[in-house]
């Protein structure tokens, strides 16, 4: 059983975090916009966070914006072991995750974050956001939950060669290494995948609970 450890939130995480959190979201002539403001805040990092993030701003700046859409799109809509719902890796598509997406909102919701109605709790650019903006230890937390997922998405976005595993590496750097069972959770899903529902047992969550595992956008 995995002990729960404190751990202190050092000053950069929160940067890093809130920059993660736009760049894994669907790019647009916004996000374009933000380059120079980006770059100038991934330097203040160190370099286990500044040097992704500054090679994913770069791959950013000479791509076309239609190429970043479409890249985005192929990259996290139409490939499972891509998947940027962070409970989909511990529960798939079951009654389980239902509740965890229940569980993560009325947790955002106590904090004072209300999401909108396309944004879903376990997105991880909205965990992103709440960590780098609402309450960094309880997203920290989160973020630990799902160390495993968030190692699997990173090797899956490194093995197809995508600019994204930049961005995840950098949120890596923020996370402790993987041990025990984080590292057989990384090695279970690689060779098995999500768990799959029971046959004939139906969600205990309302369906707005059991999206899809397509990119929120």
């Amino acid at each position: 059983m995995r002990t729960a450890v404190r751990t202190a939130v050092a000053p950069w995480y929160a940067p890093t975090w809130q920059a993660a959190s736009l760049l894994v979201g669907y790019p647009d002539q916004r996000l374009l916009g933000h380059l120079p403001l980006l770059r100038s805040l991934a330097q203040t990092l160190p370099e286990s966070a500044a040097g992704p993030l500054g090679r994913f701003l770069d791959h950013l700046a000479r791509t076309p914006l239609r190429v970043l859409e479409e890249s985005y799109v192929e990259t996290f809509d139409t490939r499972r072991r891509c998947c940027l719902h962070l409970t989909y890796y511990a529960y798939g598509n079951t009654r389980k995750r239902g509740m965890a997406l229940l569980r993560l909102k009325q947790g955002y919701r106590a904090a004072g974050l209300e999401l909108g109605p396309d944004e879903l709790p376990d997105h991880l650019a909205v965990v992103l956001e709440f960590a780098a903006a609402g309450d960094a230890e309880r997203g920290r937390r989160i973020l630990l939950e799902h160390r495993a997922g968030v190692e699997v998405l990173r090797l899956a976005l490194a093995e197809t060669g995508s600019p994204y595993a930049d961005v995840v590496r950098a949120v890596c750097a923020t996370l402790p290494p993987l041990a025990g069972d984080d590292g057989d959770a990384v090695a279970r899903l690689l060779a098995q995948g999500p768990p799959a529902e029971e046959v004939g047992l139906e969600p205990f969550a309302p369906p707005e609970y059991m999206p899809s595992t397509g990119a929120a956008r």
